[in-house]
């Protein structure tokens, strides 16, 4: 039995011996496996956004586009996210006809690059991430770092209410391509009023007064704030009236007071007066900004949407349609005429320079009547009459609509028979020896307005 277990327990070592070296054999081979050079894993296949393009055959026109322009290599770039929406070759083949050309040769690389950049957005968005609303493409704008915008519709899923987005979510290693139908075109003022259903009633205003024309010049840049439908149903209810019963001339005069003749995008909208198109005495309207807690035009409309970028200017939504304001209004809608408006209620003189005019208002600011309150060593307005405002006010309102380019030396008459102003332009405009125009020309519908630093006393 002892030696039965000796020869037992021998063989089990010996078999034991060789199973370990058996598995050390076979884990050295594993290993001269996993170190040749053969059966490395090789790196995953690139598929940029040009890459995805020129493997799929129904974007051969669209690569070839980008290729003539050298944008090619810009979407296999993989330092930067972009999102495409792709148009088919029969997009493009759409468009050759729309343009009358032949093919891509006849389109200079200036205008197809701008083109292609206009379906091109910085990051990648996938479709869930896009909602109803403006974008900003790369392609250059009328003012460096403003790419131009196009207005996606996701109810409709449609861009420009022109092109169809017919599929999604097709992933590169550097972003997203969304395909569409048709090839989306750079807009101007008319064209993006004209795709976006909530500016249906300024579209009407404009063809009804015969701007459309004009507001697609794209040899000019504009500034547009533009009412929503829901601004112009306010205006129509408020005024009792409807599209139909304005006059072109009327339409035209109002919708021109919502624009002007330059590109200020909403970093660069200050709190001030700025002169618009719309002319009244031969002169351009102003319309005041208020930047403090949003922006205001003349005190009451809103700016809910900013930085609609055209081809010929930008665009800015407004909930309020608004309108030019007679003298009285300017001082009202204006914190820094507050003394001057309580002075001319106090003196009854509200309706009179609310009149059809014109008048030319010399206004003193707060400051000004601060220092004529010191000088009588009163404390405001309370302490003076009807009596005493009157003239005083009169002397500050010259018959007619004098800008201050129209001033000359000389006396000038004013609504106060007993008192002419001594006006001196040599050295900007000054009255009376001592009194200064700080701000000129804020042109209303009933006259225009100068600021001025002191109070005119009689």
């Amino acid at each position: 039995m002892k030696r039965f277990i000796d020869i037992f327990g021998r063989n089990l070592w010996v078999m034991m011996l060789l199973l370990g070296l058996a598995f050390v054999n076979v884990s050295c081979e594993d290993d001269d496996d996993d170190n040749s050079g053969d059966d490395k894993p090789m790196p995953e296949e690139s598929m940029t956004i040009t890459d995805i393009a020129a493997g799929d055959s129904d974007f051969s026109i669209l690569v070839a586009a980008l290729q003539k322009v050298g944008l090619d290599d810009d979407l296999a770039s993989e330092s930067s996210e972009f999102t495409v929406f792709a148009p088919t070759n029969a997009a493009f083949g759409d468009l050759l006809t729309e343009l009358g050309v032949a093919g891509l040769d006849d389109i200079p690389n200036d205008v197809l690059t701008s083109v292609l950049l206009y379906h091109v957005v910085s990051g990648s968005k996938k479709a869930e991430m896009i909602q109803t609303g403006y974008y900003s493409s790369l392609s250059d704008g009328p003012m460096d770092g403003y790419g131009l915008s196009f207005y996606v519709d996701m109810d409709k899923t449609m861009i420009n209410g022109r092109a169809n987005i017919t599929a999604t979510d097709i992933m590169a290693d550097n972003g997203v391509i969304h395909v569409i139908d048709k090839v989306i075109l750079p807009m101007t003022i008319t064209d993006h009023a004209i795709a976006n259903p909530a500016f249906s009633s300024l579209v009407a205003g404009v063809s009804k007064a015969e701007l459309a024309e004009a507001l697609a010049d794209e040899s000019a840049s504009f500034t547009v704030f533009a009412p929503t439908n829901d601004a112009f149903e306010m205006f129509f209810t408020d005024a009792g009236i409807t599209l139909d019963d304005l006059s072109a001339e009327t339409l035209s005069s109002v919708i021109l007071y919502h624009a002007m003749g330059d590109f200020i995008p909403a970093s660069m909208v200050e709190a001030g007066y700025y002169p618009t198109l719309s002319t009244a005495f031969e002169r351009n309207m102003s319309v005041k900004i208020d930047t403090e807690g949003g922006v205001f035009l003349n005190a009451d409309s809103e700016v809910v949407a900013t930085n609609v970028v055209a081809t010929n200017g930008v665009i800015h939504a407004i909930n309020k349609v608004i309108m030019p304001p007679s003298v009285v209004d300017i001082a009202i809608d204006n914190s820094d005429f507050s003394i001057l408006v309580e002075a001319v209620v106090k003196a009854e003189l509200v309706d009179a320079l609310s009149g059809e005019g014109p008048f030319t208002v010399f206004a003193p600011t707060n400051a000004a009547f601060e220092a004529l309150f010191e000088t009588l060593e009163i404390t405001g307005i309370a302490d003076l009459t009807k009596d005493d405002l009157t003239p005083i006010l009169l002397a500050h309102v010259v018959s007619g609509n004098v800008a201050s380019t129209d001033l000359s030396n000389g006396d000038v008459p004013t609504l106060n028979d007993q008192k002419s102003l001594a006006i001196n332009i040599d050295n900007g405009v000054s009255i009376d020896g001592t009194i200064n125009v700080v701000a000129a020309d804020i042109q209303g519908n009933n006259g225009i307005v100068h600021v001025i630093d002191k109070v005119i006393v009689p």
